[in-house]
């Protein structure tokens, strides 16, 4: 079977662009031979698989079309949609922040259920391996909060737990030893607002990035408050974490269960805290999978071979 479809020059320049690698992966995926010559798209191969082809084609045109940057990993992200019946044009249309003529939208099904989950919930868990934008979309939520006056101001914290490394012996006071451990999220910031804006947000304590042990005896109203690498809180803190939630606030607790720097016999506030709040009205947890995994397509397979290892192996935390 063939099918040729004609598309528009923009359309053309995003399915050639980045070394043919958006056709390159629905070659991969559909099993069907895809040409582009010019502005036009021909598609040949069996039946089934010319048809679906021709369906994603038709999903990732009308990205484009609406001003979407598409690249190979958006293939699977479509074939994810259509195959859990998910509206594509939804999924990838929730634009959460704007930022420079950059869109931060969700990739995936789970990613929109995450950023739905955020917006209805009060505390909202998502776990998961990295590269699945858990802190990445909560923190675009939070800004886009702020812009919108839902929210007071925006706190970002971690808890500094060594992964291999040794905090005192990291020079300066206290605030330049943990810098290290905050700066993705700072660098994650700046991707999200002009260097200028923040810088005087952090100045007011609008935007506040800071270590879980400065949250102790805080009571944080009218915030939206992250919790980025959960997985390293004991019990303990997690719970002083929790109780910190204030009026008019929300919460998002992120980590993943498959990267624990704490001691081998410490138990994980992450791991423990499903079985505890699970069926709590008002908190959602998100679990995302390799799947879900929007980095480079090596990390998603990295990330299952680790996961496997572990089941082979019974390494798994479960504690």
């Amino acid at each position: 079977m063939q099918q040729v479809l004609d598309v528009s020059n923009d359309v053309a320049a995003e399915l050639g662009g980045i070394g043919d690698g958006v056709l390159e992966a629905l070659r991969d995926r559909l099993e069907c031979t895809i040409h582009l010559r010019g502005n036009r798209v021909t598609i040949e191969g069996e039946d089934l698989n010319v048809a679906e082809a021709r369906a994603v084609l038709d999903e990732l045109v009308e990205l484009v079309e609406s001003g979407q940057a598409i690249g190979p990993s958006t293939v699977d992200s479509v074939l994810n949609a259509i195959d859990q019946a998910e509206d594509v044009q939804q999924l990838f249309g929730d634009i959460v922040w704007r930022h420079r003529g950059k869109q931060i939208t969700p990739k995936t099904v789970t990613q929109k259920r995450y950023v739905d989950a955020i917006r209805e919930c009060t505390v909202t868990f998502g776990i998961g391996p990295a590269g699945t934008g858990k802190t990445y979309l909560a923190m675009a939520l939070a800004v886009a909060a702020l812009q919108e006056r839902q929210v007071a101001r925006v706190i970002l914290t971690r808890p500094a737990v060594e992964a291999g490394e040794r905090l005192g012996f990291l020079p300066g006071d206290i605030l330049a030893k943990v810098d290290p451990y905050l700066r993705p999220l700072f660098d994650a910031l700046y991707d999200m607002l002009d260097a200028e804006r923040l810088n005087t947000y952090m100045e007011r304590g609008t935007i506040e990035v800071a270590p879980l042990a400065f949250m102790r005896g805080r009571t944080l109203n009218d915030s939206f408050i992250i919790l980025d690498e959960a997985q390293n809180t004991s019990p303990e803190q997690m719970q002083m974490f929790l109780t910190r939630l204030g009026f008019g606030s929300r919460m998002v607790v992120t980590g993943d269960v498959t990267q624990i720097d704490l001691p081998r016999e410490q138990a994980s506030g992450l791991i423990q805290v499903q079985s505890i709040l699970g069926s709590i009205d008002g908190i959602a947890f998100i679990r995302f999978g390799h799947e879900d995994v929007v980095r480079h397509k090596l990390v998603q397979r990295i990330v299952e071979a680790y996961k496997l290892h572990a089941e082979e192996t019974g390494t798994q935390r479960r504690k």
